[in-house]
């Protein structure tokens, strides 16, 4: 491991709060700059000299880089750099003490067990990282992604947190081929084509029968996409996952660690969690503690809801608004409403046979009401009721009006009519389309 430089000391740091105008910091090697941005305006960064990486994505000198009001930052330099921002934020400083290295270690380990892959012609590494909210799970799967295709790797990436997805919308499980490092300024949501997987709530605390037979079906996926191309096979598998990690959310995290076949569990910040890993994982699972960022900002309940209605209003407007979504009317005879669960019932109710768990996983027609108004919908790829459980989604539409007089939905949705397919998943989640 190298040696941090003399200026990391865990009290030597510079702190400017609520600034409005533009400041410049010269950053020393092994330091990085973390910025809030302020909630009511955007931010622009620009690389003035040196080398410098937003959570692994590399910065072009010269070039202005726009942050969207709320947004974290880090700004990290291994050779030193100068970095002007402009614009407001809620704080900015440069921290002297990371744990860069430690993450550039863990990368420099894959890569050895890519290499090995290679040779062996066998599977890459398989990393899962787990802790509890607000520790900085997402940012580490992302700093290790980018490392690795900055070397000409193609990971895959698999996201089952359903609360603050990466990849997609919340409600959902995602996984995509990572090619290229990520955006600076838009993150994954420029990833074409990934696959996609309805759970329908923000917590898997909610239908947790449901969240683990999605995850069974995303791992089978993933094991015949690594059976068939061998540069993503060789890359290996990043896992980011929820923050539960007590009670059913930790046996969940069990259960993905089997169905993926995982190599490597890191887990940030919880030493309880990683004994509990170590106690119960089998000798081949290599379990590892990593300290979090001093820079992780804990976000409260408000805060989580603002981020999933943003990151749904994204999906229908672009980061910048730059998209233009359709709203049109479809007949209630058009479309066929399901959601996924029914009621639990207690087991003297239940037919001959089956299980309480079953009625978790069981699709249950809804019918056209009112009450189905800003309701989120998955829309499915099933071409019959029996297969909407086990198969992707095109995309996601909300219902934004429903006249009963008429039997007519008023939608918006990402393209124009006619809908692909017309069997639609119906979320728990909602969103209210105010422009």
């Amino acid at each position: 491991m190298k040696n941090l430089p003399d200026c990391a000391h865990p009290r030597n740091f510079e702190v400017k709060k609520k600034s409005a105008h533009t400041e410049e910091y010269k950053l020393d090697p092994f330091c990085e700059l973390r910025i809030e941005v302020d909630s009511g305006a955007e931010l622009e960064v620009e690389l003035l000299d040196g080398k410098a990486e937003v959570f692994g994505t590399e910065l072009v000198k010269g070039k202005k880089y726009t942050f969207v009001p709320s947004s974290k930052l880090a700004v990290f330099s291994w050779q030193g750099c100068g970095v002007k921002i402009s614009g407001k934020t809620e704080m900015s400083y440069v921290a002297k003490e990371t744990p860069m290295v430690m993450y550039l270690n863990l990368h420099g380990a894959l890569e050895q067990m890519r290499q090995r892959a290679e040779l062996d012609i066998s599977r890459g590494p398989r990393i899962m990282v787990v802790g509890p909210t607000d520790v900085g799970k997402s940012t580490l799967c992302q700093l290790l992604l980018n490392y690795a295709v900055r070397i000409g790797r193609a990971p895959l990436f698999v996201d089952i947190d359903v609360g603050q997805s990466m990849i997609s919308i919340p409600g959902t499980i995602a996984a995509a081929v990572i090619e290229r490092p990520t955006d600076v300024e838009d993150g994954f949501s420029q990833i074409a084509a990934p696959l996609v997987y309805h759970f329908g709530h923000s917590s898997p605390n909610e239908n947790l029968a449901l969240y683990n037979l999605l995850i069974s079906r995303m791992a089978q996926v993933i094991q015949t996409k690594c059976e068939t191309n061998k540069k993503i096979s060789c890359s290996g598998v990043v896992i980011n996952t929820s923050g539960w990690v007590r009670g059913g959310g930790y046996q969940s995290l069990v259960h993905t660690a089997g169905a993926f076949e995982v190599d490597i569990i890191v887990v940030l910040d919880q030493e309880r969690l990683y004994n509990e890993l170590v106690r119960d994982m089998p000798d081949f699972v290599k379990v590892i503690v990593i300290p979090k960022s001093g820079g992780v900002v804990e976000r409260n309940a408000h805060s989580r809801n603002e981020s999933r209605d943003s990151k749904i209003r994204e999906y229908f407007y672009g980061l910048s608004n730059s998209f233009f979504p359709h709203s049109f009317e479809v007949k209630f005879s058009d479309i066929k409403i399901y959601k996924i669960g029914g009621p639990t019932l207690p087991d003297s109710c239940l037919p001959l046979g089956m299980k309480p768990q079953d009625s978790k996983t069981k699709i249950v027609p809804v019918q056209p009401s009112v009450g189905l108004m800003h309701h989120v919908m998955s829309l499915s790829s099933a071409l019959t009721p029996d297969k909407l459980v086990e198969v992707n989604v095109l995309g996601f539409l909300v219902i934004t009006n429903v006249d009963t007089e008429r039997q007519m939905f008023t939608i918006l949705a990402p393209a124009p009519r006619p809908l692909p397919r017309n069997f639609l998943l119906q979320m728990e989640i909602q969103f209210l389309d105010i422009k």
